[in-house]
């Protein structure tokens, strides 16, 4: 689904289309499957739940899984949709995920 980019990126191609929620989602299965693939260091227990980073043109986005997204499809909310260059939806796009250490800017830390 997604292959090596540049040093900080993994390219892949979704479908994004716009959804009323206020989070981006992607099909549950294929997060988990990403997350374990690309985050995990195969040290002790990880999460596969944890966001994944995703860049859509210049917006970077945590994308949460969600089992009623279909598979190769990334759902952003409607106002974040707006802000990109995505016309026409679902189409699709070209879009970059981070790599672990370059994701770990983008998401929040936990205590």
């Amino acid at each position: 689904m997604f292959e090596p980019f540049s040093s900080g990126y993994y390219l892949g191609r979704l479908y994004v289309e716009p959804h009323d929620g206020d989070r981006a989602l992607m099909q549950a299965s294929e997060h988990e499957h990403v997350n374990r693939q690309l985050y995990a260091d195969g040290e002790g227990v990880e999460r596969t739940d944890a966001p994944l980073v995703m860049k859509v043109d210049t917006t970077h986005l945590a994308v949460h899984g969600d089992p009623a997204v279909p598979e190769r499809t990334l759902a952003i909310p409607d106002d974040v949709l707006s802000e990109t260059r995505v016309r026409n939806p679902p189409t699709l796009k070209e879009v970059l995920l981070a790599k672990a250490d370059r994701a770990a800017r983008f998401l929040p830390t936990t205590p």
